[in-house]
């Protein structure tokens, strides 16, 4: 507004009383400006606090009676635009509050609340990449500090190279400026550095606890940590703040989604979902924990109502597909096609529609087409993860050569003695949700998901050993035997937030910590390991067409992933001569044809008596989160065993990955000692 609408004398005095009384007592407030305006009619200072006090009232309705017509009649105010931009966006008019904030950006750039609400709306939209940018943003116009300026402009143009390194300059002479921690750790977490950012973000907390920007960031790192437990209650200190903002309460849902507690992250969607209707993201999101808690067909509803408000949403057609159960029609098809001619499509939706494309036309039996999209999706997410096979190697013969007899045997009983610990590990797509869920299903075991605990350990001990991830067998050996106890102690301790009973065992099925396999039998020598195996070409080809979020970036080609199934036997084999009957191996193909003596030989290696419900797996109705959630709620069948044979004339580079893994197949070869 001009200096002509700026509150004097009397005036001024009475705006001020009604602006305090906003966050006190908005009704108060309203009946304030309305005698304002009683006395000025007309006056758009008195209707810009009319209309923020309807808002904070929760009349949104009445609030946008207010300022829209403001909105018109004062093109070029900031904060008029601002408030309505609030204001629309808590009436779910989420493109119209997208526009009014752009408007506002644009009269007023430096405004860091107008770059953090576009952010959260952009979230919203599912534009993860304009948010990236409006928070970038936002960082450099709450920065004030000239010495900064160069920084955020960086950060901004995404020059994360050039901005980390002004960043970590200016923190070598200022390292409590908790703006350019906040920076740093935006960096880090754009680099997926997320123990990075969150210890940064833990320096920034401790010198600025009301840094509220820091401490959202704080509690989304956290959850991408797979830290659910510590992440919940940084939200909800933001929420005492800022009770009614849709994306920190869906941020909420989210975590308490991964602690498990689907029941209420159903409750809190169906929440933000009724104020704030038009939010594809948030629709999918509230599919995600619908599916997972069984309410199959409400999950397909929420997903078909994320496509519906947002068509070029790839990730929600992905999300269909990756029901397994589910089958596209024609006319999904031919909308999957649409989206991908479409030049304006992003990378992120195009790889999802490449592999949802892929499962439609598998089903349909287009089985050469349906490969070509499969490997157009891995394309794209290769380039944006990518994988070095020789480094996995070079890791095998590390802890071949160190994890030896004399060295276990030195280190004997010097983990935690808690025989609590069930881990099922392996590649994904080798059966292993089938087998937790027939565990799961005994009285005496609690399923939990796939824990990050042990990856986290291991990098802890990586980073402090400082040789970086190549030198992880090394780092682990320089752990002094008593740590090793401490260790395992800290495992349990974490992963105590997912259990919710009080059962003697749980299960960690995370198929990763086959690498850390050691890791494991060192802190926790009682706890049993599960080695969960499938046909190589049956479980490489599953990886290959089965689009993961994070983790498994070996799997984006099929060389790299037949390298990687060939590097994970030879580690397993080297395991079972070093520490015979260690680890206990379930063949999937076995464990399909003769399930009740295979199911019989895991409980007796887990020193479990047979219960008939193992058998019964399928009734079992906790919730399932993996890819594999509406198999396993099915009797065995067979279908899925050999479906990788459509596939076979190009599976070529696969096969040659495999070598003599791929021949000997159930039998585990002899591999030679490292050299």
């Amino acid at each position: 507004m001009n200096s002509a609408t700026e509150p004097d004398g009397a005036l001024d005095v009475a705006l001020g009383h009604a602006v305090r009384l906003l966050e006190r007592d908005p009704r108060l407030a309203v009946e304030q400006a309305e005698e304002i305006l009683k006395a000025v009619p007309g006056h758009p200072y008195a209707r810009l606090i009319l209309g923020s006090a309807h808002r904070h009232a929760r009349e949104t309705g009445a609030a946008l009676q207010v300022l829209e017509p403001l909105a018109s009649e004062q093109p070029n105010s900031p904060p008029v635009h601002l408030e309505l931009a609030v204001a629309l966006g808590e009436a779910g008019r989420t493109t119209a509050a997208i526009s009014a904030v752009r408007r506002a950006l644009q009269l007023k750039p430096d405004s860091s609340d107008g770059w953090q609400l576009l952010a959260e709306h952009l979230d919203m939209i599912g534009d993860a990449d304009g948010a990236d940018r409006a928070r970038a943003a936002h960082i450099k116009a709450a920065t004030k500090d000239p010495r900064l300026m160069d920084a955020a402009a960086a950060l901004v143009e995404n020059n994360l190279p050039v901005a980390e390194v002004r960043l970590r300059t200016h923190l070598q002479s200022h390292p409590k400026d908790v703006a350019a921690l906040r920076m740093l750790a935006e960096i880090a977490a754009r680099l997926r550095r997320y123990a990075d950012a969150q210890d940064l973000l833990e320096t920034c907390l401790e010198l600025a606890p009301n840094f509220d920007a820091a401490r959202i960031n704080y509690a989304v790192v956290l959850n991408r940590l797979g830290k659910p437990a510590e992440a919940l209650p940084q939200i909800e200190r933001i929420l005492t703040k800022d009770p009614r903002n849709p994306s920190h309460r869906s941020l909420r849902a989210a975590i308490l989604a991964n602690l498990g507690d689907y029941a209420e992250s159903i409750v809190l969607y169906e929440a933000v979902l009724k104020e704030f209707p038009q939010q594809p993201k948030i629709w999918m999101s509230y599919g995600h924990s619908l599916k997972t808690a069984r309410r199959n067909a409400d999950a397909v509803s929420s997903y078909r109502r994320a496509i519906a408000m947002q068509p070029s949403l790839g990730e929600a057609y992905w999300s269909l597909a990756n029901l397994k159960t589910f089958r596209f029609s024609d006319q999904d098809i031919s909308a999957m096609r649409s989206a991908l001619a479409g030049a304006d499509l992003d990378e992120e939706d195009r790889l999802h529609f490449e592999f949802s494309l892929g499962k439609a036309l598998e089903d349909a039996g287009a089985y050469e087409e349906s490969f070509a999209h499969y490997a157009q999706g891995n394309a794209i997410r290769k380039k944006t993860h990518p994988y070095n096979a020789d480094d996995t190697t070079k890791f095998v013969q590390r802890s071949k050569a160190i994890f030896t007899a004399d060295f276990c045997a030195a280190r004997a009983g010097a983990g935690s003695p808690a025989p609590d610990p069930i881990f099922i590990l392996g590649l994904p797509r080798a059966g292993s949700t089938l087998l937790e869920q027939i565990l799961a299903s005994h009285s005496l075991v609690e399923g939990t998901m796939e824990l990050p605990d042990i990856p986290r350990i291991a990098m802890e001990i990586v980073r402090r050993d400082g040789r970086g991830e190549i030198g992880f067998a090394q780092a682990v050996a320089a752990v002094p035997a008593d740590e090793l106890r401490a260790f395992g102690e800290q495992y349990l301790s974490a992963t105590r937030a997912q259990r919710k009973t009080d059962k003697p065992f749980f299960i960690d099925k995370m198929p990763n910590n086959c690498l850390y396999v050691w890791l494991i039998h060192l802190i926790l020598p009682n706890a049993k390991i599960i080695d969960a195996r499938r046909h190589p070409l049956g479980c490489c080809f599953s990886g290959f067409k089965q689009h993961f979020a994070r983790g498994q970036n070996f799997s984006y080609g099929l060389d790299d992933i037949g390298r990687y199934y060939h590097d994970y036997v030879e580690l397993m084999a080297h395991v079972d001569a070093v520490l015979p009957g260690r680890t206990h191996r379930v063949f999937y193909e076995e464990m399909i044809d003769d399930t009740e003596t295979e199911v019989r030989r895991l409980l007796e290696y887990c020193g479990l008596s047979f219960e008939d419900a193992c058998l019964r797996f399928y009734e079992n109705d906790r919730p399932v989160r993996t890819a594999s959630s509406e198999q396993v709620r099915q009797p065995i069948f067979r279908d899925g065993v050999d479906r990788w044979r459509q596939f076979d004339p190009w599976l070529g580079p696969l096969k040659d990955a495999l070598g003599g893994v791929l021949d000997r197949y159930p039998q585990v070869p002899a591999f030679s000692p490292p050299i």
